[in-house]
């Protein structure tokens, strides 16, 4: 996995009591972990993330950030990650094989007494077919933006920049971040977001970021 969305805030937020060499291999530790997919070995992961010098920091952050297991270090929030990523790029193999896979095209057969030049009879059985071009916003996770896409299609709604330019506006005013309204979209069954219809004016939860243990 060569990608992984990086929350900034929340990150600053969990994060802003390590040290400059802890925040280091803790950055360096989540590139490996992504890059890799696999379990940290504690033995050998301070020389492979260039921190052998200082192992005892690359320790306490794996101790803090991450969960210990019979195979090694893992992150339950960026495991949650991959797996989505996995998920996504299976599927655009078996779409991508099913669009090769279609016959080539034919045109259809007149019948025996039909005039060499007539014209197909035009039917209005196929229905236009609405594409989602929004690629997913900055700051917003695969599994909020997934599920809010499952419940834009689900509501017949197709999603457009004017929608969501429309959404970052009204999430300004409420105070939120665009990850935070359509959280709240998601939750509540909303094809938009209002800040007149937001009526708990306490601080909106920050739960939606990449990382696990006490992030």
């Amino acid at each position: 996995m060569h990608y992984y969305q990086f929350h900034i805030g929340d990150y600053k937020s969990h994060t802003h009591h390590l040290s400059l060499l802890e925040d280091l291999a803790f950055r360096r530790l989540l590139d490996h972990y992504y890059l890799h997919e696999l379990p940290i070995k504690q033995s050998e992961i301070a020389r492979q993330i260039g921190m052998k010098d200082h192992e005892q920091d690359v320790l306490t952050v794996l101790n803090e950030f991450f969960v210990s297991t019979e195979d090694g270090y893992i992150n339950p929030r960026a495991d949650i990650e991959i797996e989505q990523f996995r998920n996504f790029a299976e599927a655009g193999k078996r779409g991508a094989a099913k669009r090769w896979s279609k016959p080539a095209y034919s045109p259809p057969i007149q019948e025996a007494n039909s005039p060499p030049n007539a014209t197909p009879i035009a039917t209005n059985n196929h229905k236009p077919i609405t594409i989602n071009t929004v690629s997913t916003p900055e700051g917003v996770s695969i599994t909020v933006w997934h599920d809010f896409q499952k419940l834009r299609k689900t509501l017949k709604a197709p999603i457009t920049e004017t929608a969501m330019d429309g959404i970052r506006r009204e999430a300004d005013k409420a105070g939120y971040t665009l990850n935070q309204a359509l959280t709240v979209c998601v939750e509540r069954s909303w094809r938009g977001f209002k800040a007149d219809w937001i009526t708990d004016k306490q601080e909106p939860t920050k739960s939606n970021g990449i990382l696990a243990g006490a992030i």
